[in-house]
């Protein structure tokens, strides 16, 4: 790559950067239903034209918006599950539990854009879903862990929900029981309903202990995968 080509690809980096910024802020204040390129580009300075070389269209922005925020996510998770790596199964479940929460209540804006309301009219494309999946990749891997070092014990499962169980199993969770991976839908999806009700205010003036309450709430969710409480 030659010096003027360098100058060029770094000068895209910088703009594009703070074109997700201008975004950011403009998601804080109005919410994604009302994110505009053209209010985006006049903040920056830009004429609209310019700014669709970027982001041929605001459905492409909140694309590249929310893809940056599951993976700020999943990176927290990560790091967090890294922490205790050579911890039994519950406490790395509960650590990337932990921090998912962190993460949701330091970056509410960027939680609301993934886990909110469904912005009008758009629809995520397929490019979002392998960062979407980073967390619960991590909670699967942890109880596959436990199923094969034999300390899962297998949870029961509603005879109609075999069938579904085992097609969850073939799609995401090999080696896995269909009761397990039905388990884990389950509470995957309880884990970011309780990280909901306290981030968008449901928990006031009901939960006050909320540290000790979610925690607690997470360990539950383990248990009804089947993981060992120890």
């Amino acid at each position: 790559m030659s010096t003027t080509q360098g100058a060029r690809a770094r000068a895209r980096i910088e703009v594009t950067a703070a074109i997700k910024d201008e975004a950011r802020r403009q998601l804080a204040a109005e919410g994604a239903s009302k994110l505009s390129l053209r209010a985006v580009a006049r903040e920056l300075g830009m004429v609209s034209s310019a700014l669709y070389r970027y982001f041929p269209s605001r459905d492409d922005l909140l694309t590249a918006l929310i893809i940056d925020a599951y993976d700020s996510l999943g990176e927290a998770a990560e790091a967090a599950h890294s922490g205790v790596v050579d911890a039994g199964p519950l406490r790395r479940w509960v650590a990337v539990c932990e921090a998912v929460r962190g993460w949701a209540l330091g970056h509410p804006h960027e939680y609301a854009l993934i886990y909110g309301s469904p912005v009008p009219g758009y629809v995520a494309p397929e490019t979002t879903v392998e960062s979407a999946a980073r967390v619960a990749l991590l909670l699967i891997g942890t109880a596959r862990d436990a199923y094969r070092d034999g300390s899962l014990t297998e949870p029961p499962l509603a005879a109609g929900l075999r069938v579904e169980g085992e097609r969850m199993v073939a799609d995401f969770a090999d080696d896995l029981p269909p009761a397990v991976a039905v388990a884990l839908v389950s509470a995957w999806a309880e884990l970011y309903g309780l990280v909901s009700f306290e981030l968008f205010g449901q928990f006031r003036r009901v939960v006050e202990e909320r540290d000790v309450f979610f925690r607690e709430a997470v360990r539950r969710l383990a248990l009804g995968v089947g993981l060992a409480d120890v």
